[in-house]
């Protein structure tokens, strides 16, 4: 199998991964979990697996980022407003939605990141970016309204939270960009979860939280955490090194479909046709954007060998 190849079923897989997590994360919030503890156990026992795994290959790596307190400052902003704000409120609108609906809201980060782009250069966005925004703006309100403007098809709560979970994915992106340049990306998502994992100890109540241990639950928790999470982010970034930053993001892109289709399979979720259009517009505005950069990246490099 070529590099390239393998590259490319690692982020589709991690995508998948991904998708996975969303729907053992409904799964397990209607079976006697609520957000905050499941948030607090994903990133605590997550956190210590990556940062574990960092700290057994470059001990001193994980030291002198712990010692430098410019970076540390920032680590702790993204454990708090990017790590712990954007898995708590994706986990919330998974609760009022599902795991589909919520995943493809949040998928609206990139158009939001673009947006935030365009106003700190204060230049127009182009017509490709127009139409990703355009896309993204008409399938959210397909999903929100199914094409009724007078009414809501999902919870009015559910539907601000899917927009915030979008909000502060594009905080868990822009925050950290400068630290995961200078340390790398695991070392810093790693410490960052298990910061926001300690942190969240005293307020979410897992250690009262009193279950009833089955299989099925079990299973869920390995699917949030082991698969959705430890497994999905290390193929992610391995597969990203093999065919960049670009093509790996557009590739995971997979993941609202995943997230939609183990909605169905393991929650019996029930979607519309009219659902699919809307996801499918949201998706291709963001997809949009991912072919912009994709093209600027290949002209980039003509550049260079020219």
């Amino acid at each position: 199998m070529s590099k390239m190849l393998k590259g490319m079923v690692l982020t589709v897989v991690a995508g998948i991964s991904w998708g996975l997590s969303g729907a053992s994360g409904q799964y397990l919030l209607a079976n006697g979990f609520s957000a905050l503890p499941l948030t607090n156990i994903r990133l605590l026992v997550a956190g210590f697996v990556l940062l574990g795994a960092v700290y057994l290959t470059d001990k001193n790596k994980v030291l002198r980022l712990i010692r430098d307190k410019k970076s540390m400052v920032t680590v702790v902003l993204f454990a708090l407003f990017g790590l712990v704000l954007n898995q708590f409120s994706y986990l919330l609108t998974i609760h009022e939605t599902n795991a589909g609906t919520a995943t493809v809201l949040q998928y609206l980060c990139p158009i939001l990141i673009l947006l935030y782009s365009c106003f700190k250069t204060r230049t127009a966005p182009t017509l490709m970016e127009l139409l990703s925004i355009f896309f993204a703006f008409f399938g959210t309100v397909l999903i929100a309204t199914h094409g009724d403007l007078t009414q809501l098809s999902i919870t009015t709560s559910g539907l601000f939270l899917g927009i915030f979970s979008a909000f502060t994915y594009s905080l868990y992106i822009l925050i950290p960009i400068q630290i995961i340049r200078d340390w790398g990306t695991m070392l810093v998502i790693g410490l960052g979860m298990a910061i926001s994992g300690i942190a969240l100890l005293p307020f979410s109540g897992l250690g009262q939280l009193q279950l009833k241990v089955t299989v099925e639950l079990g299973l869920a928790l390995v699917g949030i955490i082991l698969i959705g999470t430890i497994l999905a982010y290390t193929l992610f970034l391995k597969g990203s090194g093999m065919i960049g930053p670009v093509k790996s993001s557009l590739l995971a892109s997979i993941e609202p479909i995943a997230a939609v289709f183990f909605s169905f399979l393991i929650m019996g979720e029930q979607f519309f046709a009219i659902d699919f259009l809307g996801m499918g517009m949201i998706l291709l505005g963001v997809s949009l954007i991912s072919v912009r950069d994709l093209l600027n990246e290949r002209k980039n490099h003509i550049h260079d060998r020219d």
